[in-house]
């Protein structure tokens, strides 16, 4: 099992200085992973500064040498295609093959996608997303694209460089378990990172419900397999190693391969530093 660190991009780490600190502290205290929200527009959280992800994710890769890095999750139909396949293969290229792109639809769609004129269809957005996938994963090959979908058009362009990692990096999908199409698109991908329903961001998922995700992911899971499949759970876990194996052993055997210490989204300490830094420096917890 690997152990990352989750921060949003807001508040204390909308400065880009407090990420890669908290970045080299986590590579210096053993963690395997960084990851960082991305949002343009949170209402519940605003008020606050937002920072662009990759910028952050910038000074992560440059304060480090190990940790893999990515955000969690990226909302791929608020974005152009060229222009995330660009800033995902940048940071490929600048963290030596560290990156890990996670996507989603993202939320709250109305913040995200109603406040600047954009759809909210969930139907159509998973179009995008669908779409938007397949043709990040052909633009990330450094090969010449034709594409013509039904939401994104490409003629005869070729970007590069190709990604380091080939045939790019691992992607994640996220959604909210107990909703099956988005584990149905994950089982298409890398890896599934999910939320659930009865276990917000920050809280302990319920073990017989990460069983029944684990499996119904695996029951999809119909093409061969080009890299491990990862199962992405987070929570806030203690420093106390004891109490926090209590916590996250049983996901373990349950299948949970990446855990994703993540403080309490309604809580003060979300988007503050020194209590990040604390819990980062006390270092992963140990099975």
């Amino acid at each position: 099992m690997r152990f990352s660190v989750n921060i949003p991009n807001f508040g204390d780490f909308a400065d880009p200085r407090n990420v890669a600190t908290v970045a080299s502290a986590a590579e210096q205290a053993g963690w395997d992973g960084l990851f960082v929200w991305d949002h343009v527009l949170h209402r519940y959280h605003q008020g606050r500064p937002f920072a662009d992800p990759w910028m952050l994710l910038t000074a992560a890769a440059l304060a480090t040498s190990r940790i893999r890095l990515g955000t969690l999750l990226t909302p791929v139909p608020r974005y152009r295609p060229q222009q995330l396949a660009r800033q995902v293969a940048t940071l490929d290229h600048l963290s030596g093959g560290r990156a890990i792109f996670a996507a989603g639809l993202g939320g709250p769609v109305e913040d995200e996608y109603g406040s600047f004129g954009d759809s909210t269809d969930p139907r159509i957005l998973a179009e995008r997303l669908d779409e938007g996938l397949e043709l990040l994963r052909r633009l990330w090959s450094g090969e010449p694209v034709e594409h013509q979908g039904r939401h994104y058009a490409v003629r005869d362009v070729t970007l590069l460089p190709a990604t380091v990692q080939r045939p790019g990096p691992p992607v994640w999908i996220g959604g909210f378990w107990p909703r099956r199409p988005p584990m149905r698109r994950a089982a298409r991908w890398d890896g599934a990172a999910p939320l659930f329903e009865t276990a917000r961001h920050g809280q302990v998922p319920d073990v017989a419900h990460v069983r029944d995700l684990v499996a119904y992911v695996r029951k999809h899971r119909t093409a061969e397999a080009e890299r491990p499949f990862e199962f992405v759970l987070g929570g806030a876990t203690p420093p106390d190693a004891t109490r926090a194996k209590d916590l996250i052993g049983p996901l373990y055997e349950a299948g949970a391969t990446w855990w994703d210490e993540r403080q309490l989204q309604t809580g003060p300490e979300l988007d503050r530093l020194a209590p990040v830094l604390r819990r980062v420096e006390a270092g992963p917890p140990v099975l």
